[in-house]
Parts: C-alpha cells; sequence; structure tokens
C-alpha cells in the first residue's frame, strides 16, 4: 500500500433481541466486532488505534452477510461463522486465534489448553493477552475460553456478555 492509498473500514450496527453491537469490515473481510452495547467510539478508537488514517464508513447493505451469520447464531440456527476475516496480529497471536477457532461450539477449554494447542506450554500469561486482543468477537470464539477452575474469566464485551454467549452455545457448567 502506498503512501497515499486510505484504507477503507466499513461498519453496522447490529440490534436483535436483546444483542446490539458494532461490526466492522474491509474489502477483505471482517475486522472487528464490539462489545454488547459499546457505543461506536469503540470502533473508532480500535481503527484509529491499529489502521492510522484508515476511513470508516457507514455501510448496512455491505455489512449485512455478517449480521445474517450472527443473527442465525445468536438464533441457535448456526454454530459457525464463515465470512471472511481480515485479522491484523502478530504471529503468535494469529497462532492463538486460530486455536480458538478450533474449540467446538457448545465446548469450552482453558488458557493452558490453548498454549498447549499452539505448542507453548509455558505461555499461559502470552495466550491471556492474545485473547484480549482478539478484534473479532464471538467468530474467533475467545468466550469459550475460562479458567482452570471453571470460572468465567476476562473478556473484552464483558462477563455478562460472555456468559450470555456460552448461554447461547448452552456451554455454562
Amino acid at each position: 500500500m502506498t503512501s497515499q492509498e486510505t484504507t477503507t473500514v466499513y461498519w453496522s450496527k447490529l440490534d436483535f433481541d436483546a444483542w446490539n453491537l458494532h461490526l466492522a469490515a474491509t474489502d477483505k473481510g471482517l475486522i472487528y466486532v464490539g462489545s454488547q452495547g459499546a457505543p461506536l467510539a469503540e470502533v473508532e478508537n480500535w481503527v484509529n488505534g491499529r489502521l492510522p488514517g484508515a476511513v470508516l464508513v457507514q455501510d448496512d447493505e455491505r455489512l449485512k452477510p455478517y449480521a445474517r451469520e450472527l443473527i442465525e447464531y445468536f438464533r441457535g440456527e448456526r454454530q459457525r461463522l464463515e465470512q471472511p476475516f481480515d485479522l491484523r496480529g502478530t504471529a503468535f497471536q494469529q497462532s492463538v486465534w486460530r486455536a480458538l477457532r478450533d474449540i467446538p461450539y457448545g465446548r469450552t477449554a482453558t488458557y493452558s489448553d490453548i498454549a498447549e494447542a499452539i505448542g507453548k506450554p509455558s505461555a499461559v500469561r502470552a495466550v491471556g493477552t492474545a485473547i484480549g486482543a482478539n478484534p473479532v468477537l464471538i467468530h474467533i470464539p475467545c468466550h469459550r475460553v475460562i479458567g482452570k477452575n471453571g470460572a468465567l474469566t476476562g473478556f473484552r464485551g464483558g462477563l455478562e456478555m460472555k456468559a450470555r454467549l456460552l448461554g447461547v452455545e448452552r456451554a455454562l457448567q
């Protein structure tokens, strides 16, 4: 990309039932899913921090396929979200995010499980940091990661949102 090219990030707000979140995508795919009930500023701050100079444009039509998949997920009609991503992260973060996608619907894993899965069993804290940096909530199911003792632990969208997502999947213990 030359210095004269600008990245366009398209956004839309999904309001379905009690769910209300912002979605953002580039021409390549989904780049960000906001926290439940968070203002558009959450998306703006994330985009400005990672894609300086990007232009945010509301485009509900472009984001419809992503919204449709999420609605099907919330209704219990879909277990895996298939729309493309445009993930921005380090190689380590990408490996953690791939491992999260391998946690089956309705199941949970621990931070240690993920560290083992990526072949770095002593990197549990780094795994937690990478999970916390996941920009695409729900699609990369970091809500399925729980503490070793079975407790719900940190989640960018808040523990209430995490519990609701696990409830959609009936994965609560």
